[in-house]
């Protein structure tokens, strides 16, 4: 089920005043399935309607009204534990979760506690160190969202909001494999690539389709390996959970104030209170919500309105050939078929417009390390300048850039010149070829023409030549003033060639 062989992860250390202790981190990510309506009903589901508009009597919970699953949210679970590597379980079932809530009309959520439809996965996280290594996912299971209560509007009234009622969820529950809070983000940050190249979660968390609830507890060193070898969950601390993080900065500042917290209370002798606390983002720190709930607070019990979820291997295994490339295995190709570093192959892979703009550059270009670093350097670095727009809105195509590199590998233009291309193709839209025409920019390659300005100044220098002639190493100046006498437009190569020879070097 597992292709990589699981290693103990690197714990981050904080010193107490008793001695030193260790982060124990799981999370529970919830990812809005990509999906045009929602998961027991065909009310859309589309972000900024106007209030309780997307709402239909199931989502209401109005009487006699039963739920119809929605096959597109199943496949699009099952493709996220394929690219996972995930086990997919051919029966899952649903349960009710009761609470009461203004925001959950039916005063139940259905879910999957028992059977969930995807069991046991892997992500492969990398950090900042230039390490890797596995998270484990324990199971990934289809629910429905709840609304959303709105308390700003009036301070004498709350108002409630059903739209979100009913968007389909996954909820990714990872083992307390995770360490430190750059890894709790690197975390996210892969789950949510491996995702958006999927297709089945926008990773939006500014509009909430993918937030996180982090598991946060500390421990002393040596208990981590002791619970791996029991799996007795004591030894690592007693855990509080933060809800509803929708920030990879927020969660890393949320987990270093929740370790310190508890960290602080065990060194003064008091216990742990086992919660539900939340982040306060303007003071920086947590503040308990609520004792935590445990699975036999919300009476599970199986929904009876629904039959258990069966679907055919078949089935499975067609979602699986059309899986796309992933992060991993095109990053990989990157390096092996473009000759990229690591780094570069990362920056390109992390969103999926990236890689396909870069791709189409280094066909047109036929040079993919030229492309890498045209597409890293020059575009990423002006698309920030341009208000930080993303690649697809970028002015210029693939092909112009590809066409701009193409005229650097002919001789048709320099380096040099081909920055100023650059500007005026992104600025106007025009192709390159006929800015380089227009515009009297092509490169100077013609031999007779680049001896000339040599002649001429060897002739009016002769100082210079008697010390370029003793020290090599000023034949460059030669260079510089033959380049500034051709306007830069001179073969950079040809006029070194021309130079040595001129000067007997």
């Amino acid at each position: 089920m597992l292709d990589l062989t699981y290693e103990t992860p690197k714990p981050k250390t904080i010193a107490g005043e008793t001695g030193d202790w260790e982060l124990v981190i799981g999370m529970e990510v919830h990812a809005q399935v990509s999906s045009n309506a929602k998961l027991f009903s065909g009310a859309s589901t589309r972000f900024g309607a106007e209030p309780n508009s997307n709402v239909s009597f199931v989502d209401a919970g109005m009487p006699g009204m039963l739920p119809v699953i929605n096959e597109f949210c199943v496949e699009q679970a099952v493709r996220t534990g394929l690219g996972l590597k995930a086990a997919i379980n051919l029966r899952s079932a649903f349960d009710r979760k009761n609470y009461f809530y203004p925001d959950l009309p039916q005063g139940y959520q259905i879910s999957q506690l028992y059977h969930p439809i995807v069991g046991e996965g892997e992500v492969l996280v990398e950090l900042g160190d230039g390490t890797a290594r596995v998270v484990r996912i324990e199971r990934i299971h289809l629910e429905q969202d709840a609304g959303k209560s709105i308390h700003d509007m009036d301070p004498a009234l709350s108002f409630v909001d059903l739209n979100r009622t009913g968007v389909a969820l996954m909820e990714i529950v990872s083992r307390p494999d995770i360490r430190g809070p750059e890894e709790a983000a690197a975390y996210i940050v892969k789950l949510r690539q491996i995702m958006r190249y999927l297709g089945t979660c926008d990773g939006n968390m500014q509009n909430g389709n993918l937030r996180a609830d982090v598991n946060v507890s500390v421990c002393r060193p040596g208990q981590y390996e002791k619970y791996q070898e029991t799996q007795d969950f004591s030894h690592l601390g007693t855990r509080c959970e933060i809800k509803n993080m929708n920030s990879m900065r927020f969660i890393q500042q949320a987990i270093d104030y929740e370790a310190r917290r508890q960290i602080a209370l065990l060194e003064r002798g008091e216990e742990v209170v086992q919660e539900t606390r939340l982040y306060n983002v303007e003071k920086g720190e947590t503040r308990s919500m609520r004792s935590k709930e445990e699975a036999h607070d919300y009476r599970y019990f199986p929904c009876p309105d629904l039959l258990p979820l069966e679907i055919e291997q078949e089935w499975v295994d067609d979602i699986e050939a059309s899986l796309p490339e992933l992060p991993d295995a095109k990053k990989a190709r990157f390096v092996s078929d473009f000759g990229l570093s690591d780094y570069d192959a990362s920056v390109l892979t992390a969103e999926t417009e990236a890689a396909a703009y870069f791709e189409e550059v280094a066909a047109v270009s036929g040079n993919g390390k030229a492309s890498a670093n045209w597409v890293i350097n020059n575009l990423f670095g002006r698309l920030k300048e341009d208000g930080d727009r993303s690649i697809t809105e970028s002015p210029m195509s693939p092909a112009q850039l590809g066409g701009i590199l193409k005229l650097i590998e002919t001789g048709d233009i320099s380096g040099k010149i081909a920055k100023d291309v650059f500007e005026i193709a992104y600025t106007t839209g025009r192709e390159p070829a006929e800015i380089v025409e227009t515009e009297g920019m092509k490169q100077v390659t013609d031999t007779g023409a680049i001896e000339a300005a040599v002649d001429e100044i060897i002739a009016a220098n002769p100082a210079q030549v008697e010390k370029a002639q003793q020290n090599p190493k000023l034949a460059g100046w030669f260079v510089g003033q033959v380049m500034k006498a051709t306007g830069g437009k001179a073969n950079p190569k040809a006029v070194n060639e021309v130079v040595s020879a001129k000067l007997g070097l």
